[in-house]
């Protein structure tokens, strides 16, 4: 979704008031605001020091997705902290100051963030009221061409509408039967696939149409497009291997052949540089990270993650320091990508992006017991109990077992 994936959350919040048409534009630094303090109202439990007026509930949101994909079991405040943004009619905004304030008509509440929640929520378990309440809301502010916008009845994006399908699908909800006015989220998102046709952008998906109607080709949106087309969330595995994708046409598009024909877009902007590119206010090309780890994300769901092993390849080598200055949406897309691709998030060209997340805010409560993939033992968890870790190790001691222990600190994003 930045939004997944894709463009920064804080880009559209900020330009939701004035059209969101203008938002996937900007550039996806997943947490622009990373060298912003942060409030004093922030509550602890948040991932991240920089301000999270904009991106708050999207970099937690995907700080504990992205914990749980590798198997840590993120801290009881972290999650609460999450929960307890929530608005009383299930939506989030991307942050509140103050949770015990009831949220009312100034409250900037937005798909992006909600379905981000719901994703994040589901995968952590145990808040199934959450859960259903955010996804009632979601369902409440469907448009009528089922799709979403980013905020409740703005047009459709396919960033916003694929971010939302990523929240269906991962609560076990078809999105085939999500419909409004006959329409499903697979309708209004095949109707912004550009067709082979088209002399530039081929297969692409735009993020709107723009004011006179035209579909014009995005790379954020066509990494969003391709996984929410596969009906994935923002967390996804290697799909089967396939053919190198070439763009093709058909009277009744599948949502098969809508993803592979925008897998030979992304394969195409990427052949040159190994990255998508980004310009800001006019200024020189900018390698694009935020895209780019959604881009080898959506190829590998394709197609396998042999499609992806190019910019898999210049992410190892150049996102450590984009993803340090930019944050724990930055680190959790890495996380993301590498999860594609089979890729170990331990060793992401010689940098523990697990390690690096954790320290971006409150220890997690340990590994997984059944999960093996991180390499950690339950007994070298590290939680938020009273007693703390040394009293952990101490007792340990004590009874000769002699273990090891893992203190772990760690740091979008945004939007973001």
């Amino acid at each position: 979704m930045n939004v997944r994936r894709r463009s920064s959350v804080a880009a559209l919040a900020a330009t939701a008031v004035i059209g969101v048409a203008a938002a996937p534009a900007v550039a996806a630094d997943p947490s622009p605001s990373a060298t912003t303090s942060a409030p004093s109202t922030a509550a602890s439990g948040l991932y991240g020091s920089g301000n999270p007026q904009f991106d708050g509930v999207w970099r937690q949101s995907l700080a504990l997705l992205a914990q749980d994909t590798v198997g840590v079991v993120p801290s009881s405040k972290a999650v609460k902290w999450l929960t307890d943004q929530q608005c009383d009619d299930g939506s989030f905004a991307p942050f509140r100051a103050d949770p015990a304030k009831a949220c009312d008509a100034k409250t900037m509440v937005d798909t992006n963030n909600t379905a981000a929640a719901v994703q994040a929520l589901w995968a952590v378990g145990g808040h199934g009221d959450v859960v259903d309440d955010a996804l009632g809301w979601l369902k409440s502010v469907q448009n009528k061409d089922g799709g979403w916008g980013y905020s409740p009845g703005t047009p459709s994006d396919a960033n916003s509408t694929s971010v939302v399908i990523g929240a269906l699908t991962a609560t076990e909800t078809d999105p085939e039967g999500v419909e409004k006015n006959g329409k499903s989220p697979y309708d209004a998102l095949l109707a912004l696939a550009l067709p082979c046709a088209e002399d530039k952008g081929a297969g692409a998906f735009a993020f709107q149409p723009d004011k006179d109607g035209k579909l014009l080709a995005n790379a954020d949106a066509t990494a969003a497009g391709l996984l929410g087309a596969l009906g994935k969330g923002l967390v996804t595995e290697a799909g089967e291997k396939t053919d190198a994708a070439s763009c093709a046409d058909a009277d009744e598009p599948t949502r098969e052949q809508a993803a592979a024909n925008a897998a030979a877009y992304l394969t195409d902007a990427l052949a040159k540089d190994g990255h998508l590119k980004s310009a800001l206010g006019g200024s020189p090309d900018q390698p694009d990270y935020g895209n780019t780890a959604d881009a080898v994300a959506a190829l590998a769901a394709q197609g396998g993650a042999d499609k992806a092993a190019g910019p898999l390849a210049w992410l190892k080598k150049n996102a450590g320091q984009w993803a340090e200055e930019s944050g724990p949406a930055a680190y959790a897309q890495l996380i993301f990508a590498a999860h594609a691709t089979g890729t170990d998030p331990r060793d992401f060209g010689g940098t523990d992006l697990v390690e690096q997340l954790n320290a971006t805010g409150p220890a997690p409560q340990g590994a997984k017991a059944s999960d093996t993939a991180t390499g950690k033992a339950e007994d070298e968890k590290k939680d938020d109990s009273p007693f703390g870790v040394w009293w952990y190790v101490g007792v340990c001691l004590v009874f000769g077992i002699g273990i090891g222990f893992l203190i772990s600190n760690r740091s979008k994003q945004q939007q973001p």
